[in-house]
């Protein structure tokens, strides 16, 4: 147990299904007032009444006033959890305009947002925690999904830039890098996530355990897949060996196709 969660106020976005659901069923049965946001209100409703929570649907980057209320005033903990994917870079090339414009906003500038209302509160009492889920893409990469390759390592670069910027005035950072889950997102990215994602894919539930153990050390980086240290070392050690194996993969995966 982590003994902050209690009675906190936490917010998860995206938390209709998949991980966000996992992370909202976790918060709730620690202890704590746990508002659950989607954009699928039925959905995010439904998760609520299953864990006694305050169901807030809508856009994730404008519902910070309204969890806030509906927690009384404070927020604690805020997971921007809600994504985007699109399989959108195959033979035809990276280049399709709504994803990029799409991703760029769910995936970065939700949490850039949040963070934005969420830091005065938090920096004037000297503690908060901001959760992001990112994606083992965020330190790596994934074949054929440019827009979100590039937005996940965005994601991760300002969680990275939050946390060296106020950890000393007590926010805690956590970003969250799993490969394959099973969820909606990995059924949607098709032939590349079954080759991928799929073999070694884990359940959402797994992720939370993951944040959990991470929250109770004081991590920021959160890997569910443990073995994603060891090819993010590869990666920075030797980039063109690791891009080699990349490559490899994207034709094993055009050769399928």
């Amino acid at each position: 147990m982590v003994e902050a969660v209690q009675d906190a106020g936490v917010v998860v976005t995206g938390a209709g299904g998949g991980i966000g659901a996992a992370l909202a069923r976790r918060f709730a049965a620690e202890g704590a007032r746990v508002v659950v946001n989607d954009l699928d209100g039925d959905k995010a409703k439904a998760v609520a009444e299953q864990i006694g929570g305050i169901p807030v649907p809508g856009d994730a980057s404008a519902i910070v006033g309204d969890a806030r209320d509906a927690l009384g005033g404070t927020i604690d903990v805020y997971c921007a959890n809600a994504g985007v994917a699109f399989e959108d870079g195959g033979r035809g090339g990276p280049l399709d305009e709504r994803s990029w414009e799409v991703s760029w906003d769910v995936n970065v500038m939700a949490h850039v947002r949040a963070a934005h209302q969420l830091l005065p509160a938090w920096l004037e009492r000297g503690g908060g925690r901001f959760v992001s889920t990112v994606s083992a893409a965020g330190l790596l990469t994934m074949i054929g999904a440019p827009s979100y390759s590039v937005t996940k390592h965005g994601a991760y670069a300002f969680a990275e830039w939050l946390s060296l910027t106020y950890r000393h005035r007590g926010l805690k950072v956590h970003a969250i890098c799993p490969q394959g889950v099973r969820t909606d997102m990995l059924a949607a990215t098709g032939s590349a996530g079954d080759l991928v994602l799929l073999p070694t894919a884990i359940e959402p539930d797994a992720v939370a355990d993951a944040l959990f153990r991470g929250m109770e050390e004081d991590r920021f980086l959160i890997l569910p897949h443990p073995e994603v240290a060891e090819y993010y070392q590869a990666r920075a050690t030797d980039p063109d060996r690791w891009l080699s194996g990349m490559n490899h993969i994207q034709r094993r995966w055009e050769e399928a196709r």
